[in-house]
C-alpha cells in the first residue's frame, strides 16, 4: 500500500542535522538597540530580531518610489523588511525604522552587514586603556555584561 507524502516535520530537519553533526543554518539573529525605538505611547523597545536577507529583499527597495527619489532611503526600506521583531511593536516596517534614532539605524546597518556578509555578530575590539584585544557579540547584552 502506498502512502501519501509525509507531513512536514519542523523538528525533523534539525534532529537529522544533529544526528549527522551538520550545523543548522541560523537565519534569525537577536539584537539590542543602543538607545531604543520610542513608540507613539512613549514605550521604548530595544530587543529585536533580524532575519537574513534574501535577494528579493535587496531588489524590491529599488522599485520603491521613496528610494527612486532618494537612494539613502534604501536602508530604511531594507531594514523594515528584515527586522522581524522589535519589542512589542506589532508590525516593523519602513515607517518604524524612519522614526528610530540615527545611532540605532547605524547600529542596525552594521548588524545587517555582519550577519549577511560575514555570517556572524562578533567584532574584535581593543580596550583603549590597556590595549587588550577581545571579541564582543553585537547581538545583545548591555554594556558591561558578558
Amino acid at each position: 500500500m502506498q502512502r501519501g507524502p509525509a507531513l512536514a516535520d519542523p523538528e525533523g530537519e534539525a534532529a537529522a542535522a544533529r544526528r549527522t553533526h551538520e550545523p543548522v543554518l541560523r537565519t534569525e539573529f537577536e539584537f539590542e538597540l543602543p538607545r531604543g525605538y520610542v513608540d507613539a505611547e512613549g514605550v521604548t523597545h530595544r530587543q529585536g530580531t533580524m532575519r537574513l536577507a534574501t535577494a528579493r529583499d535587496e531588489l524590491l527597495p529599488l522599485y520603491d518610489a521613496r528610494v527612486q527619489e532618494n537612494a539613502a532611503f534604501t536602508t530604511v526600506v531594507l531594514l523594515g523588511r528584515v527586522i522581524t521583531r522589535l519589542g512589542s511593536v506589532p508590525v516593523v516596517n519602513a515607517q518604524v525604522v524612519e522614526s528610530m534614532f540615527a545611532s540605532d539605524v547605524a547600529f542596525l546597518q552594521d548588524f545587517y552587514r555582519r550577519i549577511n556578509a560575514e555570517g556572524h555578530t562578533r567584532a574584535a575590539v581593543t580596550c583603549p586603556s590597556c590595549d587588550h584585544r577581545f571579541a564582543v557579540d553585537l547581538a545583545g547584552g548591555r554594556l558591561g555584561e558578558s
